[in-house]
Parts: C-alpha cells; sequence; structure tokens
C-alpha cells in the first residue's frame, strides 16, 4: 500500500514537471528529449539530433551549431559534422541530481543567420551502483529493563544514493526475538524507522542484546548494508520524554551568517534526578548536519553552514530528545529557505562582430548574449538595456537570448568607434546589476571624395621665371581613412591656345605642388586657366575638381622703345624752328613705347642736356618738345637736345634719344652751322674705326691662339685614348659644367651655351652682316664730297655686302602701311624684301628738295604747317599724329622691321603679303653710289654773298 501511494506521488510530480518544461520551451523552435543510462564511457552514442530536430547536417555546420550550457560542466558534446550527440564525460547521477527524480539535464544548441535555439532534454537513467550504507556501523540502545511491550525506539535510515527500485526497498531486523521492526512514512514522503518492543526484557537473563538491522535495494543485482545494533538493558526508568511540539516549522533567509538562531526544542521529562535529564541529537542526513547545529543540553538550533536557496529549497531534522534512562522522543523541525536577492545577473556573449562596415544597412546584427540569474521570482527576472548614446537597439526573440542590432545608418567620419555598455538589473530589493562593455569598430567605405581647401584657386607668378619654378599648392582632404584617404593629384588634358596645359604646368601627384614647366613672358600670355582632379585610392575612386587660375605679373624687362624721332648713325637730321617762333611753339614730339603694362609702361621725358635749358621744355608725360620763351637772334642756330625717356618700374628703364634743333629762318643758315658738326663726326667715325679694327686684329690672335690649343688638346686626347685603349685602365669620361646666368634682364634671361662646329663650307651660312642705316627728316651733312677715297670704298662694300643680307623670317615682316613713317608711299624692293632700314631713308637729293621746300614754306606763311611737326616735305601733310600708328596695338623690336601683333588675323595678313611680296620683288645689287650734293654754304661765304647783294 505504501509502494503504491509512493508511485502515485512521483508521478504527479513527473507531470509537474513536463508542463513546466512545455511552458519555458515557447520560444524554442524545437526541442528533443533522450534518455541514456548514467556512468556511460566518454563517446557513448547518445541520439541523431539532427535526425531528431528534422536538420540538415549542413545547416549544422553553416550555423556554426554549438552547446550553450548554464552550468560551467558540459557532460555531452555534439559532432556537427554527423549530428549525433555523444558522451563528453562521465555522468553521475547521484552527482547530477542527488535523489531528486527523474534527473535529468537541459542544454540548448544554437545556430546563426538565422539564430535558431534548440532545447535538448538528457535524462539520466539510475543504475544500481551504490550499496545501502549507515551512518554508523554501530548503534547503542540503553533499555530499561521495565520497558513495556510496544515502546517504540527510532532507528536512523540506511542511505541509498540510488532511486526508484534502486533505492532501499526493505529492512530487516536479526534476530527478531524481542524486537520487531516498524518502517513509518511521512507526509513529504520520507520514511522512518522504529524499532517495537514486543517482549518484556529481564536484565537478570540478559544484560544486553546485539541486532543486525540489513537495508537492501531492489536492484538487479541486490545490495545491501548492516549496522549492529548494541543493547544495553538498564534498571528502571518507566518515564520517557515528551517533545514540546512534535512538528516545528521555522523560515531561515538564506546567507544567514553563522550562529544564527533559528529555533529552540524541548521535551520534558518526568522522572527525577539523572532519569529527569533530557539531551538532543539530531538524526539527519550528513549534508544537513554540516549546515545546522544542534545544542546537546539546550535544543538550540542555529546556523552552521551556508544556506543557498539555490541549492536547496527546504530542510527537515528529526531532533530526538532522551534522558538518562535511555526513554527518548522524536520531534521534526521543518526549515523553509526563504530567497534573497544575492546573485547577481551574468552577462555571457555568444557572438560578437568587432568590427562593421559603415554602410550597413539598420537592422545588422552586432552581437548575440544570454542574461541569466539564478535568483527565483521577482529576483530573477532581469532587464536588459545599453546605453542610449549609441545608434543600437537589443531585441529579444528567445528566452534568456539578445542581440544587440544596428538602428541607424552608421557614419566611420562622424564616429569611427562605439563603446557599448550592456546592462542587466533584476527586479529584486535592492536590485543587483551587472555590465559588460564592447567596443564596436565602424570599419571604412569609400563614400566620401576628397575636398579642395577652395574650389578656385588663383596665383601670380612673375614673368621671367625659371623653369621648374614652385608656383604654390593646392591641397584636398579626404574624410575616409586609410588607402581610402590617400589622395593623388592629376592636371586635366587642356589645351591652352593649342598647346598642352603639361607644356605649361607639372603638377606633383603626392603633395599637390604646382610647378611651372617653361618660363613665362607677360607679353606673351598674360593668365592661363586650367583645372586638377584630386582622387582618392578607394575602390571605386572618388574625384573632386578646382579650377586653377595663374596670372602672369609683368616685370619691367623691357626699356621704353623710341619710335620718333629716328636715330640715325650716317647723318644728322634736325628740327628747325623759325626766329619769330611764339612762346609754346611746338618743335617735335617725341614718341615711345613700352611693350610692358602697367605702371611699367607708364612713360615720362625729361631734358637730360641741352645747350640752352631756358630755351626748350619736353612735356613730361606726352613728350611735346616746345619753346620756353621767345626765340631771339641772339640764339644759337644749332641746338642739341638729349631727352630721356623713363618708365615707372621698379628698377625704373630709360633709353635716350638726341633731338637736333636748327633755329633759322632759312635753309642756308641750317646749311652752314651744321658742316663744322659734320666734319666732328667724321673725325670721331675716324677714331672709332682705327679701334675697331684694332679690336678685330686682337681678337684674330686670340681665335687663332685657341684654335691652336684646341687642335693640341684634341691630339692629346687622341694620345690618350689610344693609350688606354691597349690598356685596361677604366675610361672616365668629362662633362663640362653647365652655365647659368643671374644677369639677364629681358625676357629669355637664361644665357645658353653652345658649341658651334663649322665646316669648310661655312661661307654658305646665313650669318650675315648687316648694314646700320639711318633716316632722319633733314639731312644738313653736305661733306659727303670730302670724303676720303677709303671711305668711300669701304661705304661701297659695304652696301655690297648689306645686298647679301637675306629678309627676317615672315613672322616678323609687317607691310609698308604698318610702319612709322610716311603715309601711303610705298616701299621698293628693299623694303619689300625686308632688308632696307626702318623706315627708309632720304636720298640727299630728297633732302636738299626738303630743305628748300621748308625754306619756301617758313618765309611765306612765317611758320610751320599745322600737325606736321616740323617734317619735311618727303612726309606728305597727311602724315599728320593722326596718322601715327598705336604703339599700345603692336610691339617694336629695337633694331628690326618686325612687330608683333595681338591680333592673329593680322599676323596672317601680314605675312601672306610678306612672302607675296619676296616672291615678287628680289633686291636688285646697287651698281653705285649716289652723287653727293654740294657743299653747303658756310657762314663766312653766306656773308660774302650778302655784300655782293648790296652793291
Amino acid at each position: 500500500m505504501d509502494f503504491m501511494r509512493m508511485r502515485a506521488v512521483r508521478g504527479r510530480w513527473r507531470t509537474l514537471f513536463v508542463i513546466l518544461c512545455l511552458s519555458e520551451l515557447r520560444s524554442v523552435a524545437g526541442q528533443a528529449r533522450y534518455s541514456i543510462p548514467e556512468e556511460q564511457a566518454e563517446g557513448s552514442f547518445v541520439g541523431n539530433i539532427a535526425r531528431d530536430l528534422g536538420l540538415d547536417v549542413g545547416r549544422l555546420v553553416a550555423g556554426k551549431a554549438r552547446i550553450i550550457t548554464k552550468e560551467d560542466r558540459q557532460y555531452v558534446d555534439l559532432k556537427r559534422d554527423k549530428g549525433t550527440l555523444v558522451i563528453k564525460e562521465r555522468i553521475d547521477r547521484e552527482e547530477l541530481c542527488g535523489k531528486t527524480t527523474p534527473c535529468s539535464f537541459t542544454f540548448d544548441i544554437i545556430l546563426e543567420n538565422p539564430i535558431q535555439l534548440y532545447r535538448v532534454t538528457v535524462e539520466v537513467v539510475d543504475i544500481n551502483d551504490n550499496s545501502p550504507s549507515f551512518p554508523r556501523l554501530e548503534i547503542n540502545l540503553n533499555i530499561a529493563e521495565n520497558a513495556v511491550v510496544g515502546t517504540r525506539f527510532s532507528l536512523e535510515n540506511a542511505d541509498d544514493s540510488d532511486v526508484g527500485i534502486n533505492d532501499i526497498h526493505k529492512y530487516v531486523l536479526k534476530p527478531s526475538d524481542h524486537f520487531k521492526l516498524e518502517i513509518q512514512s511521512q507526509p513529504d514522503g520520507a520514511k522512518f524507522m522504529e524499532m517495537t518492543l514486543q517482549k518484556p526484557l529481564d536484565r537478570e537473563k540478559e544484560e544486553s542484546l546485539t541486532l543486525m538491522l540489513i537495508a537492501s535495494d531492489g536492484g538487479e543485482p541486490h545490495r545491501s548494508g548492516t549496522v549492529r545494533i548494541e543493547i544495553i538493558v538498564m534498571d528502571v526508568n518507566d518515564n520517557a520524554p515528551v517533545c514540546t511540539h512534535p512538528v516545528y516549522k521555522v523560515d531561515v533567509p538564506e546567507n544567514s551568517p553563522a550562529g544564527t538562531l533559528i529555533t529552540t526544542v524541548s521535551a520534558n521529562d518526568a522522572d527525577a534526578g539523572l532519569n529527569g535529564d533530557v539531551t538532543y541529537s539530531t538524526r539527519s542526513s550528513k549534508e544537513t548536519e554540516q549546515l545546522f547545529h544542534v545544542n546537546v543540553k539546550t535544543g538550540e538550533i542555529k546556523v552552521l553552514g551556508k544556506l543557498d536557496f539555490e541549492k536547496l529549497k527546504s530542510y527537515q531534522l528529526n531532533i530526538q530528545a532522551i534522558d538518562h534512562g535511555g526513554f527518548t522522543d522524536t520531534c521534526k523541525v521543518f526549515i523553509n529557505i526563504i530567497d534573497e536577492n544575492d546573485n547577481v545577473p551574468t552577462i555571457k556573449l555568444m557572438s560578437f562582430s568587432q568590427s562593421i562596415p559603415e554602410d550597413s544597412p539598420p537592422g545588422t546584427t552586432v552581437a548575440v548574449f544570454n542574461v541569466n540569474d539564478e535568483d527565483s521570482d521577482v529576483n530573477g527576472v532581469v532587464k536588459c538595456s545599453i546605453n542610449t548614446d549609441v545608434p543600437f537597439k537589443i531585441e529579444s526573440s528567445l528566452t534568456g537570448y539578445y542581440t544587440i542590432v544596428t538602428e541607424n545608418f552608421l557614419d566611420r567620419e562622424s564616429v569611427p568607434e562605439y563603446n557599448v555598455t550592456i546592462t542587466v538589473s533584476d527586479q529584486g530589493s535592492p536590485p543587483l546589476s551587472s555590465s559588460k562593455n564592447i567596443n564596436v569598430k565602424i570599419s571604412d567605405v569609400n563614400d566620401n571624395p576628397p575636398k579642395f581647401h577652395q574650389s578656385e584657386y588663383s596665383n601670380t607668378l612673375p614673368e621671367n621665371n625659371s623653369p621648374g619654378f614652385s608656383m604654390f599648392a593646392v591641397s584636398a582632404n579626404d574624410a575616409d581613412w586609410g588607402q581610402n584617404a590617400r589622395v593623388s593629384y592629376f592636371l586635366e588634358e587642356k589645351e591652352i591656345n593649342g598647346v598642352a596645359v603639361s607644356s605649361f604646368v607639372t603638377i606633383n601627384s603626392e603633395n599637390g605642388v604646382i610647378h611651372a614647366v617653361r618660363s613665362f613672358d607677360y607679353e606673351q600670355i598674360k593668365f592661363f586657366d586650367f583645372n586638377v582632379t584630386a582622387r582618392d585610392s578607394g575602390s571605386p575612386p572618388l574625384s573632386s575638381v578646382a579650377a586653377v587660375r595663374i596670372l602672369i605679373q609683368d616685370q619691367n624687362d623691357n626699356a621704353p622703345q623710341v619710335l620718333y624721332p629716328v636715330q640715325t648713325g650716317g647723318s644728322l637730321l634736325a628740327e628747325m624752328v623759325p626766329r619769330l617762333a611764339d612762346v609754346g611753339y611746338l618743335v617735335t614730339k617725341v614718341v615711345a613705347v613700352d611693350v610692358d603694362s602697367g605702371q611699367n609702361a607708364w612713360l615720362s621725358y625729361q631734358v637730360h642736356k641741352a645747350k640752352d635749358r631756358a630755351l626748350f621744355e619736353v612735356g613730361l608725360h606726352n613728350g611735346e618738345i616746345r619753346t620756353v620763351r621767345q626765340v631771339t637772334d641772339k640764339d644759337a642756330v644749332k641746338q642739341r637736345l638729349t631727352v630721356v625717356v623713363e618708365d615707372n618700374g621698379q628698377p625704373s628703364r630709360s633709353a635716350t634719344v638726341i633731338v637736333n634743333v636748327a633755329v633759322a629762318d632759312s635753309f642756308p643758315e641750317v646749311l652752314s652751322e651744321f658742316t663744322d658738326l659734320s666734319m666732328h663726326d667724321k673725325e670721331y667715325n675716324e677714331k672709332l674705326t682705327f679701334y675697331l679694327v684694332l679690336a678685330l686684329a686682337v681678337v684674330s690672335f686670340l681665335f687663332i691662339t685657341c684654335l691652336l690649343l684646341i687642335i693640341a688638346v684634341k691630339v692629346h686626347r687622341w694620345r690618350q685614348s689610344r693609350v688606354m685603349y691597349h690598356s685596361n685602365l677604366p675610361v672616365i669620361p668629362y662633362y663640362p659644367p653647365r652655365y647659368s646666368d643671374t644677369l639677364g634682364t629681358g625676357t629669355l634671361p637664361h644665357v645658353y651655351n653652345y658649341e658651334v662646329c663649322r665646316t669648310t663650307d661655312s661661307r654658305k651660312s646665313e650669318m650675315k652682316n648687316m648694314q646700320a642705316l639711318s633716316q632722319s627728316l633733314v639731312s644738313v651733312d653736305g661733306a659727303d664730297a670730302d670724303m676720303p677715297r677709303e671711305n668711300k670704298q669701304m661705304s661701297r662694300d659695304l652696301s655690297r655686302m648689306s645686298t647679301l643680307q637675306k629678309p627676317p623670317n615672315n613672322d616678323w615682316r609687317f607691310n609698308q602701311g604698318a610702319r612709322p613713317g610716311p603715309s601711303g608711299v610705298a616701299g621698293g624692293p628693299e623694303v619689300a624684301m625686308g632688308t632696307g632700314p626702318w623706315p627708309q631713308p632720304p636720298t640727299e637729293a630728297e633732302q636738299l628738295q626738303a630743305l628748300m621746300a621748308a625754306a619756301n614754306v617758313s618765309e611765306a606763311s612765317g611758320t610751320l604747317g599745322p600737325g606736321t611737326m616740323g617734317l619735311s616735305t618727303r612726309y606728305s601733310p597727311q602724315f599728320t599724329l593722326q596718322h601715327v600708328p598705336d604703339y599700345r596695338q603692336n610691339v617694336y623690336i629695337p633694331g628690326s622691321t618686325a612687330t608683333l601683333t595681338s591680333n592673329p588675323q593680322q599676323q596672317q595678313q601680314q605675312q601672306a603679303m610678306a612672302q607675296q611680296a619676296s616672291q615678287q620683288a628680289l633686291p636688285p645689287p646697287q651698281s653705285g653710289q649716289p652723287e653727293p650734293p654740294k657743299a653747303a654754304q658756310t657762314p663766312a661765304s653766306k656773308k660774302k654773298s650778302t655784300k655782293k647783294e648790296k652793291k
């Protein structure tokens, strides 16, 4: 009957356990249950988990299936490649569950991508591997001889670690003459034994009795344990102790310190003396005796060890009260352990990605972790959270498992990494919490193009720079990191005036420094634009473009060029001023230009030298030479002015022009005064010729000496090369040093050193000597007839050499209408070919004609015609200041017949006209010189003629 009752109680417990398991597994994707006997060897087969859960073996491998247990020990291992569960270590059911039945342990199998959780329960079946054992090897009892029949004596139960049928099945007491064994059941299902006296004792017959108590289980094979009972028959003590309360119930908080008083049991004995003294002892398991202590004399029960609600929730103590006569009574003490919030929730990372790309979409899994709290009820309810300053959130889809996912889009350039603090707290009082920090790094993606500091760059570069000059640097930053932030600089393909931009500038791809490839001339190009591309090294690469404008800054590298009056070397020209000229009379105008720009081209005019400074002045800005006072008879006929034309640059440059002025009313006076000046010039020319011949001789001597020295060096090197050719010595070549010019001030400041090798056919070289010619408005040189024959011969030779001069390049030609000088006068063949002077000088006959016409005009009108500025009749009245070409539009090169114009169409027309003229007109050689005019009258002869007229 008792056995059937025990089976019914066990069935109810099993049903309750199954219901609880089913309620916990609602969020589990699947579950499996296995049953294995205890004490199996390692590697023993448990079950085919892949087949039982309906999973493919490949899914286990791809999902990184693994076993997760709440305990530190793992009894079962997973073979992912086979999909089976095997024993990992020996399982002792008694160690695992104690007396709990059924005994089972649960673990979870988790899979990733997607996350799936399967719960597996393994029931450990008990085997009969433990024999019943009594707490003591011997039990000593003192029983009074007058003990009545039916007196009960409590015995300690045997302990068998096995359960079920393998537990203690029966007790046998031998011999059974005086006592019989009775087993009593408690409401909680526990059993206790009592030995009942069934035959009175007689001390005179037997002073002691020895009994054997045998406990046997129901397993196969049967196991048993024995204890010897030594009974001493005592003298009469006819009253047994009686407990005040047969049952005590008390609640004790867990973690109560040692020495805490739980309760006090008491028993009363009606006997007196020693027979009335009651002592207390406990009859409980060894584990219980280690946790509680009972005072033998007072019956106080105190805490001895550490109580833990998570291990065992209640305890039962059997307190035996015994007097000195051996009479006993037993009371029960039920101790309930009250749970306290003494367990901190634990966080265990299951999966964690230390780095995620910044382009990860919202909902990307960052980490998976498990939270566990060993407390129960409210103390075991946990709440999980993370810090709010991160773009992540927590999702919970499985019991006890949480997932951290991205909530918003990420940007590594704003925040490169996040420190995520996982905080878990329970609902106890006071609540306990724990935290765990994880560092999530954001990996870079090439999503930011380089950005220039400026969208447009502008820089000024002085002209005449040296090639390779570092102008400035462009810079761009890339917000990305690593290779994605490495910026390189390139020039966009572009043509500037038909030339590739790479011919103008180059850029360093590493640091963005822009260098000039060539030397720039402001007069040729004033600015140019190009684009710079900054490209990163990401995949795919991103780039941005910045516009760059280089402004060429003008330098004062060009001196002013005097266009009028033209300085000639062969004859003297003079401007005529009548003696009746009023104050402010316009003598002439100095016309000069400067090809520079800005203030470098602002010209100022000053009189540097003058025979009579009080007579003439020059306009500071317009160059007009006017009379300061009234011309008188005392003023010399011959006036010589030196005008300095200076620009406004730093440092300033200047040019000098000599203006000869003849103060006379008639042409004969001019001829008589300028004859002496011509003779002085002739003497100066003879001295100059002597010095030139001497210099030519010295240069010829030096040339021959250098030539001989070079030949000697060549012969010496040739011999050395022959010697070294037959030897094994290494040949060390010699390279001459490069020369650099630091004194250049023109548009081409660098001097280039060339080695010229000429052949025996050098006579056919195109290097020719040009004859220096000059022109003037009025020629008063009448001493040409007195020129020595040798000088005339030299003049013929020079004239003959001038015919050999080849015309300049077509790019430097200009038509007759573009030249300053007579308007509408067509040039001869020399002009067409570009071999004549600029402009063409007048012949001696034309000079005399001009002087006579000027004298007639002055006598008739008393002054020069308006707008002629004292020009001769060779220059027709049509040539006024209005016909002077605009020198701001053209650039004149001194000593050349060329002009540069900024209009490409005009250049093409001039080239076409020059080529046509060069094909139609060839300069014929001059057969002879024109006859010189007669000598002009001297002042002495002029006086004689006037005397004759008076007579």
